[in-house]
């Protein structure tokens, strides 16, 4: 900025002061309208003294800031539309985590809500308490501040309060963990073990095992100009080749390692979310009470195609479970009579 100029006054000056002193410094006596000020005619009445061109360094960067904060505007206009835009068009979402199919979902589900509503009502007395007093002791109602420092009682009671209420949350909180850690006595335990990128489930007792990917249609749609629109793939991302599948009502015991790097197994609808950890074995079990297919994602960071490894568990009824049981097993059986003909 070179000394002695005009310009350099205008530096943090709102833009319609910023405007009337250009005026006043460039074309003394004339008055701009406000189309003057918009897009180009600004930088050229900036860059214009009576007819003439200013050049100087000062004259350059008031175009360049005159133009930044209208091109601010417009980029903050755009991106609110956008946001609108983006609100409306979004897919099904809730807010609130999903009750899920089993009765540890249920009740998760439901201590959550007694403590959301807790955390509210706490809410609502302390800033209600705040906001009462701000309005009431201002010092425009001739209100006096008090000169003592503390006061036992006060400080008492409000220890006393949030102790009772966190004992009051935790012990509910405590018997729902217990029971989310009781796998005694299952009816069926698979053994499940997380791999870059892809999950392996094993049977145990029923000579049953496989290995669960990312569906093809999935797989052909996510590569890069594969020409393919994901939203015309029916569950991308969400899909498998071959699923979990388990039998209803039935307790399930899932035992959950690792065979390379850190992996977790979550599915919402059953409550379940553990960490499949190499070396080391995790268990957790769910009893599914409704018939269906439920689906979940890995959500441990786990390298480059983290995403791609989503979990699907299908409950079906004890007869339909029994007939594909006895299905895989024919079919390991014909693999390993294949095999031992090769040989």
């Amino acid at each position: 900025m070179q000394a002695g100029d005009p310009f350099s006054k205008l530096r943090g000056v709102p833009i319609g002061v910023r405007q009337r002193r250009t005026q006043a410094l460039n074309f003394p006596g004339k008055r701009l309208s406000d189309d003057d000020w918009h897009d180009g005619n600004c930088a050229n009445y900036i860059l214009r003294l009576d007819g003439h061109k200013k050049e100087n360094a000062s004259a350059q960067w008031h175009t360049a800031d005159c133009l930044s904060e209208k091109l601010m505007i417009r980029k903050i206009l755009t991106g609110a539309l956008t946001l609108l835009a983006a609100g409306t068009a979004s897919a099904d979402w809730e807010l609130n985590m999903p009750r899920g199919v089993t009765e540890l979902s249920a009740a998760t589900q439901d201590i959550h809500m007694v403590i959301f509503w807790w955390c509210v009502a706490i809410a609502v007395v302390v800033f209600g308490a705040m906001i009462y007093s701000i309005f009431m002791h201002r010092k425009s109602k001739g209100a006096v501040p008090a000169k003592f420092s503390h006061n036992m009682a006060a400080e008492v009671i409000w220890t006393a309060i949030p102790v009772v209420i966190l004992i009051v949350m935790a012990v509910p909180s405590a018997e729902l963990m217990i029971k989310l850690e009781d796998t005694r006595d299952p009816d069926l335990t698979v053994v499940v073990t997380g791999y870059q990128w892809k999950w392996h489930y094993s049977y145990q007792g029923e000579d049953v095992a496989f290995y669960s990917t990312l569906a093809r249609a999935s797989q052909a749609a996510r590569r890069r100009d594969s020409g393919i629109d994901p939203e015309t793939v029916e569950n991308y991302l969400l899909d498998v080749d071959k699923p979990l599948v388990v039998p209803v009502d039935a307790k399930v015991r899932i035992l959950l390692t690792s065979n390379d790097v850190l992996h977790s197994w979550w599915v919402s609808d059953l409550a379940i979310k553990k960490d499949a950890i190499p070396g080391f074995m995790n268990e957790t079990w769910f009893k599914a009470e409704v018939p269906g297919i439920y689906r979940g994602q890995c959500a441990e960071l786990c390298g480059m195609d983290h995403g791609y490894m989503p979990i699907v568990v299908e409950v079906v009824g004890q007869e339909a479970f029994d007939a594909w049981l006895l299905n895989e097993k024919g079919a390991v059986t014909s693999v390993a009579s294949a095999e031992g003909d090769l040989r």
